[in-house]
This record gives structure tokens, sequence and C-alpha cells, in this order.
């Protein structure tokens, strides 16, 4: 990238001194940078120092072939805040179809996020507002976000929709949704709306790890009911803990989900559901070679789905309850699972059913699974009789 690409945000304005307003100086590079991206076609890119910048009151719309890149986690640091405006969001930056029009044929294309934190501590609201996020981004063309540190914000932390030929790549996300009561849309680390490009979304969510927020470590989910359930979506080497839900699927098709740890969630490792905003569950997917263990409730959690779902070469192990539940929960598809299939997983030590299925399957397989050691709260066995009574006369 040529020098006249490549702008250093301290030599326009931004100050990084962690009491400067920076995000006047902020919004107007990006402004002036997208309007030269629309006029040539070349992106150009923001460096920003080490530093604490903070950002005010008021999020950035971003503009199309701007790219922000810190110096690294903790060296740059965004900080949100709203005391000039009590209640209002303010994420880091937004484009979205409700505020902005945003849409597939007016989206953010050739941008790269990289190598900074975002912290939401100081955004103060009344209430939850789902809008509260760090980065709430959507319809994302040729999108590159990597390295990036978010945590404390009131609702989502990465909470971008409809990510087109987009990799996700070492977000960490902790902390985040901490106004969400757990009945609220969104509320996770990193929430991805899924459906806007029509059938395939190309989507890949990598290294990336979820910790201690809301609801979900990370989650996809249909954003339309008639929308249909988009293909694409790839979850790999991921890490989610201390979550309501580790990963959840609301609404995918043949979501992959790869070599990921699901450990210490609250209600399951991996959950399968209608709870999402169009009540449509994932359907066609696959987890595999995943260690699901320790959960507080369910490894896995598979409901209103018609199917088929794969899961195989997995650890479900230790969990509070069932290794492996299949179930409704009252809204969306109630009819059975078809072409369902857990081959090879071992599931061990769970607390209660290492598979329990509370809902109709057909045409399914359950084959060399290695399954011991469950019911682990279960009363021990006894013998003996308990005391005589006296003899009545």
């Amino acid at each position: 990238m040529s020098a006249r690409s490549v702008y250093d945000a301290r030599e326009h304005g931004l100050v990084g001194d962690g009491v400067t307003n920076d995000q006047p100086a902020l919004a107007a590079l990006v402004d002036r940078l997208g309007d030269a991206y629309a006029g040539d076609g070349r992106p150009r890119m923001i460096v920003v120092p080490p530093g604490d910048y903070c950002i005010r009151d008021v999020a950035t719309v971003w503009r199309s072939g701007v790219s922000l890149v810190g110096a690294g986690m903790q060296a740059t640091r965004f900080l949100l805040a709203n005391p000039g405006a009590p209640g209002t969001p303010t994420p880091l930056m937004w484009f979205t179809a409700l505020q902005h029009g945003a849409g597939p044929d007016n989206h953010l294309a050739d941008c790269v996020f990289a190598s900074f934190e975002v912290d939401g501590s100081g955004m103060e609201l009344d209430e939850y507002d789902p809008l509260a996020k760090g980065l709430g981004l959507q319809y994302v063309l040729r999108g590159r976000f990597r390295d990036i540190y978010v945590h404390d914000t009131p609702a989502t932390g990465f909470g971008c929709d409809f990510l087109q030929d987009t990799v996700v790549d070492a977000v960490l996300a902790e902390r985040c949704g901490r106004l969400d009561t757990g009945e609220e849309p969104g509320g996770a680390g990193i929430g991805i709306g899924i459906g806007g490009w029509g059938a395939t979304e190309r989507l890949t969510v990598t290294a990336c790890t979820a910790r201690g927020n809301g609801t979900n470590g990370i989650f996809v989910e249909l954003q339309r009911e008639e929308w249909p359930p988009p293909r694409g979506i790839r979850i790999t080497a991921c890490h989610v803990e201390d979550n309501r839900f580790g990963i959840s699927d609301w609404g995918a098709d043949g979501l992959v989900v790869t070599g990921c740890t699901m450990i210490g969630n609250h209600e399951a490792g991996f959950d399968i559901s209608a709870q999402g905003t169009s009540s449509t569950a994932g359907r066609g997917g696959m987890v595999v070679n995943c260690v699901i263990d320790g959960n507080l409730r369910d490894g896995v959690g598979i409901g209103n789905t018609p199917g088929p779902y794969t899961i195989s070469g997995s650890r479900i192990s230790a969990n509070g309850r069932y290794g492996y539940w299949e179930h409704h929960f009252g809204g969306g598809y109630s009819g059975p699972v078809v072409d369902l299939v857990l081959d090879g997983n071992s599931i061990h030590d769970n607390g209660l059913d290492g598979i329990r299925v509370d809902a109709g399957i057909d045409h399914s397989a359950f084959t060399r699974n290695r399954i011991r050691n469950n019911g682990r709260r279960a009363a021990p066995a006894t013998s003996g009789v308990g005391p005589v009574s006296p003899t009545v006369t």
C-alpha cells in the first residue's frame, strides 16, 4: 500500500491522551477517506499509535474503503463513554440498516479492523439497548476483523451482521452484554446476524475467545423468518467459557463448527434452538472434533430444528445435567428431527443421562459412541431394611 494510502491518526487530530474526545476527529477522517475511496476505488488505512482514545457521546458512521489498524490489543485502546448523552448507545463504529439504510446495494466494502481494544465500561444506560455494542456494522463485503479485544459493553461486544466474504479472526470478547437480563436480544460476546445476503454468506469465524458474556459466547442468528437460512458459515478453533450459552446456531444452514472448546457455560456448551429473533433453529450443520466439558447444565442441547444435524468425534463430558439433550422449547418448529447423527463421540461423566431424547426423531443414527459413567447426580444404591416398628398389641 502506498504512503498516500496510510494515514497516521495523530497527524489528523486524534490525541489519545485518555482525556480529549477523539470522536470528532475520527469521524472527520473517516468521512474524508471514505469520499476519496468513492472517487478512485483505492482503500485507505488509518493507523492508530498506542494511546487511550476517548470516544464520547456519538458513534462514528463508518465508510467503505476505510480501515482502522492499531498497535496491538492493549496498546491502542478506544474508551467508549456517553457523559454528554446519557442513555445513548455509543459504539466505536456503526453502519446499520435501520439508522443508515445499509443493505446489499448500500454496503461497506474493503475494510480491515485490527489490533486494538474497545472498552465499553464507560457506556452508561438506564436500561438495556441492543445498539450499545462495541462494533455495530451491517452488510460488510470483503471485511477483515482480527486481533480485537472488546469488553464490558452493555450489549453485544462484536455485533456485526451480514458479513460476506469476511473473516473474523482472533477476536477476544469478555463480559459483554452486562445489562442483558437474559431475555433481551443480543448481549453476546460475538453475535452475527445472518440472512441479509440471501442463501449464501461466506463467513469464517476462527481462533476467537468469548468468556463471561451475558448470553452467547458466539452465535449466528437468522434475522427474518422469511429469509432462507444461509449456507457458507464456519466457526473453527474457538474457545467459549462462562457464557449463558457457548456457541449457538439460531438459523444457519450447514453451519460447520470444528475444533472448538466449550466449557463452563451456564445453559449449554452448544445450542440449537428457535430463541433468535426469527424463531428459526439451525439445520444441516456439523459439530466435529470439539471438547464440550463441564457446562453447568447440558453439553449439547438441540431443539426446534427439522434437521439434519451431525455431532461427531467430540468429547461431551462432566456436564451438570445431560451430555446430549434433544428437546423443543415451544416456539418454532415442533416436528421430529430428521437425519440426526451422533457418531463416534465420547460421552461420559455427565450428571444425568449421557443421551436424553425428549422430542421426536426420524431416520436418525446414534452409532459408535462410547457412553460411560453418566448419572453422577443419581443417589447411590442402598440395601438393608429400615428400623423395625414396635409390635402393637
